[in-house]
């Protein structure tokens, strides 16, 4: 019996700014906070610690050198985060990073790898 394989590309893209500055993870956690106007709804989909989500976000916010989101302690309505207008910016410029690095990682593989597509 004959193995089929199918090349494909796999790759990893983040901001680095005296370390990792902003990437898939962060962008996903925003996103999320973005949906829910929690921090910490948004950790339990990613099934993560609030601390961990919390501090991720700090960490973030200091190599950046701005806020993401803008927190509301509880009280009676509740508390929640929602993403600042620096964030959003953020994320828009992400969103449309990430398509075009993969539209031109994926180009330059076909360049090289075409030929061998499909084969044992």
């Amino acid at each position: 019996m004959r193995e089929i394989f199918r090349l494909k590309i796999a790759y990893k893209v983040w901001l680095d700014n005296n370390g990792k500055a902003f990437g898939e993870g962060p962008y996903q956690l925003l996103k999320r906070i973005e949906t829910t106007g929690s921090l910490h709804q948004a950790a339990m989909e990613m099934k993560m610690s609030y601390r961990k989500a919390w501090t991720t976000l700090k960490d973030i916010e200091t190599r950046l050198g701005f806020p993401l989101i803008e927190r509301k302690v509880g009280g009676v309505a509740g508390g929640g985060s929602q993403i600042t207008e620096q964030g959003h910016n953020l994320m828009h410029h992400y969103e449309e990073f990430r398509v075009e690095v993969k539209e031109s990682l994926e180009r330059i593989f076909q360049m090289h790898f075409h030929s061998l597509g499909n084969k044992k």
